[in-house]
């Protein structure tokens, strides 16, 4: 019986778990539960980061925001020639948006205004413009909307069109003229394009003002001096890098991530536990099984290789039963509860679908993180046992 697969001992083996059931059962729960918050909070971090990059990647290297009393307010739109001359930038662009809290479904949508004849601050929004220009333009009261935005506004009988509500107290009827899919969810989760005229409108801006001005930079060393150079001209400004992104996404993913981590702790705590009471010895029972074994003409390796069978079927099918039951929550059921750990809570936001975005280094590094050492802890306390005389385990 020193083959690598012996069939006998691991039937003998299924047999074994079974005489044991309810703590074999304990331990596969604890097991699979760990690994299953484990495989969750990993497989939702990469969602989210994998869209948060993609959207950092297309946004504009400086955002020039205007400050009163700490307050963001509209930017007048004459600064443009004066930072186009500033050497390094290759594109200054205003932008018209803001968020229309939509009451009917308690979410907030992005208005974004774009325009026709000068670039837009984003490629993909640029792509978007390109597609339904005419139908932007040609028409004065027509809009493009994600597709996360075309239900909420189906789910409230605005088929054709919708109302906004301008500062003054109007209405304003814009009509739907067609609907995308952006290049990430949250992008065409809640957006809403329209013209800059129209936007302007409903936010109360003047024709020469924008919600903020974007610089392109080229060369990424010139960003941070750029944004000096501004703050000293425009004093009442605030310049947001796309690095300055960058660091505030993660900070948020560290400090949500050590929320997720007190919950965490306590599963863990208690795997260890486990883990520790294997270590330390085996059970009289499970001494006396291993003296009985002996006594029959048991090896030492069939001793070994029994309990790897044992510790095999509990630690392994935990394994992919939890990754499982993860990839499900997570990518069809949409990670209720866990997810706004990451997300935050908030009837503010229209729901987003997280992406398929599986990386198998991760898997693999939770796989060797806690099945190896269930192996070792149940394979060395018998192992030791084994090595004892047959008469001397079984007293």
């Amino acid at each position: 019986m020193n083959q690598l697969f012996n069939l006998f001992l691991f039937e003998y083996a299924l047999s074994s778990l079974k005489r044991r059931g309810a703590k074999n059962v304990f331990i596969l729960i604890i097991f699979f539960i760990l690994i299953f918050l484990l495989s969750c909070v990993f497989f939702i971090s990469n969602s989210i980061k994998y869209e948060l990059n993609l959207t950092l990647k297309s946004l504009p290297d400086i955002v020039m925001q205007k400050l009163q009393a700490g307050r963001v307010q509209n930017i007048n739109i004459d600064r443009i020639s004066k930072i186009a001359n500033i050497p390094g930038v290759s594109e200054v662009t205003p932008r018209v948006w803001g968020y229309y809290y939509f009451k009917n479904a308690g979410v907030n949508f992005s208005v974004v205004g774009v325009s026709r004849f000068s670039p837009n601050y984003k490629k993909s929004i640029q792509k978007i413009v390109n597609k339904f220009d005419k139908k932007i333009f040609d028409k004065s009261d027509t809009m493009i909307v994600g597709d996360g935005v075309k239900k909420i506004l189906e789910k409230n009988y605005y088929n054709k069109y919708f109302d906004f509500i301008e500062p003054n107290g109007g209405f304003k009827k814009v009509y739907i003229a067609g609907t995308f899919k952006g290049a990430t969810s949250l992008e065409s989760n809640d957006i809403i394009l329209l013209s800059n005229k129209n936007a302007r409108k409903i936010f109360g801006m003047k024709n020469n003002e924008a919600t903020d001005i974007t610089l392109r930079v080229p060369n990424p060393k010139e960003v941070a001096k750029i944004a000096s150079k501004l703050e000293l001209m425009y004093p009442d400004s605030r310049m947001i890098t796309k690095n300055d992104l960058r660091i505030s996404y993660n900070n948020i993913f560290d400090y949500k991530s050590g929320i997720f981590l007190a919950m965490f702790i306590i599963v863990l705590f208690t795997f260890f536990i486990i883990i520790y009471d294997k270590a330390s010895g085996l059970s009289s029972d499970e001494k006396r099984e291993i003296g009985v074994q002996k006594a029959v003409g048991w090896k030492i390796g069939d001793v070994i290789l029994q309990k790897f069978y044992e510790a095999s079927i509990i630690s392994v099918v935990s394994f992919f039963l939890a990754i499982t039951f993860a990839i499900f929550y997570v990518y069809i059921l949409d990670a209720p509860l866990i997810r706004d750990i990451f997300t935050g809570y908030s009837i503010l936001k229209p729901a987003f679908k997280l992406p398929f975005v599986v990386d198998f280094q991760t898997i693999i590094l939770i796989f060797f993180a806690t099945v190896p050492l269930y192996l070792a802890a149940t394979i060395i306390p018998s192992w030791v046992a084994a090595t004892l005389e047959a008469d001397e385990v079984i007293r």
